[in-house]
Parts: structure tokens; C-alpha cells; sequence
């Protein structure tokens, strides 16, 4: 008897983009349909090798796709690196882990006035991400860091859709109970490094 679960058919990248680019606008407003859409779709790693940019220093944003109602975003993680506590402009996201595994570590906002740089956020729910298991930011609790802990011991890679792309965000710092809005920069765009 064999017990083990059937392996979904993966996917390559350009398989993907084509089929994120077959829903309507209406789809990238609520996260259950797409969420759906990437766990059904498990990406095959070696179809985004040409995407991936890796630094020791900090993590790196990759484009690979972008529409008027979407980007997908593919981002190397070193062991250890995390992402600035951020929000996404209001817009929705998913991420799905093409190789490794990640952890995201959502926040509650409790007060925030940017104009002032002044915020009060606490962590809320910790979620794993891993191959076969996409995640949603919460729209209504967006505030979020997604990190690679030094327990997993390896490197990651995890695709990121992003509804209406957007080009700044603001950051929050959970110990200073400060924020303010950055701009977003891609390391490479369509496997080109950006000068």
C-alpha cells in the first residue's frame, strides 16, 4: 500500500504568469481565489533560475512578471535574512515558496500616524510557508515581516503576486514605535540586474 500523497504537476514560471494573467481584475481583490490558484500550481524551481539574483548582504526582489493588475516578484533569502516589518500600499499579496521554507510573522496596528512616524504594533499570528503551501497577507491586519530563521539551515526562494503593482510602502519598527514610507527597488528586472 502506498501512503504517500500524489505529487502535483509543477508548473513552470511562464506557466504561471500566463495563467495569472487569464483572471480578471475582480480575482486580485479577495486572496481566496488566487491563494487557490498557487497551491494548485506549484512552480517548478528550475524554470526560475534565470530570475534569481543572490547577496549575502539582503535579501533580493526580482521581477519576473508585471501587468496593470499585477506583479509576480521572486525573492532570494541567504539563511538568516529577514524583510523590513512593512505594509503593501493597501494592495493584496500572496507568496508561495518555490524552494526552502519561510516564516511570516504578522502584525496588529494598534495606532499609526505617518505623517508623525509614530506607530504601536504587536506580533500576531506566525504562518510557515513552504512548497505546496502559499500564503495570504491579511487585508485587514497587512502589517507583516517575512523572514529565513537560521534553524532551517537552507537557502529560499519565494514568488510574490502583488495586486495593482505599487512602488513604496511603509515600514514599521516594533521597538522605536516608529514608520515611514519607502520606495521599493528590484535587484534585477526580466533576469537583467538593475544598474
Amino acid at each position: 500500500m502506498n501512503s504517500t500523497l500524489p505529487i502535483r504537476n509543477l508548473v513552470s514560471i511562464n506557466e504561471l504568469v500566463s495563467g495569472l494573467r487569464e483572471f480578471p481584475a475582480s480575482s486580485f481583490e479577495e486572496t481566496p481565489e488566487i491563494q487557490a490558484f498557487l497551491r494548485e500550481h506549484p512552480v517548478d524551481p528550475a524554470t526560475i533560475d534565470r530570475f534569481l539574483c543572490w547577496n549575502k548582504q539582503r535579501y533580493t526582489r526580482n521581477l519576473v512578471a508585471k501587468t496593470e493588475l499585477f506583479e509576480l516578484v521572486a525573492i532570494c533569502w541567504e539563511v538568516g535574512q529577514q524583510s523590513s516589518i512593512h505594509n503593501h500600499d493597501e494592495q493584496n499579496c500572496w507568496m508561495a515558496a518555490a524552494s526552502g521554507r519561510l516564516l511570516v510573522q504578522n502584525y496588529r496596528t494598534l495606532f499609526e500616524d505617518i505623517q508623525a512616524g509614530r506607530c504601536d504594533i504587536e506580533p500576531s499570528d506566525l504562518l510557515e510557508m513552504s512548497f505546496g503551501n502559499p500564503v495570504a497577507v491579511n487585508p485587514q491586519e497587512p502589517v507583516h515581516k517575512v523572514f529565513n530563521p537560521p534553524q532551517f539551515g537552507e537557502r529560499a526562494v519565494s514568488l510574490h503576486v502583488y495586486s495593482r503593482p505599487f512602488d513604496h510602502c511603509v515600514v514599521y519598527s516594533e521597538e522605536q514605535h516608529t514608520c515611514g514610507i519607502i520606495k521599493l527597488a528590484y535587484t534585477t528586472q526580466f533576469g537583467k540586474a538593475v544598474s
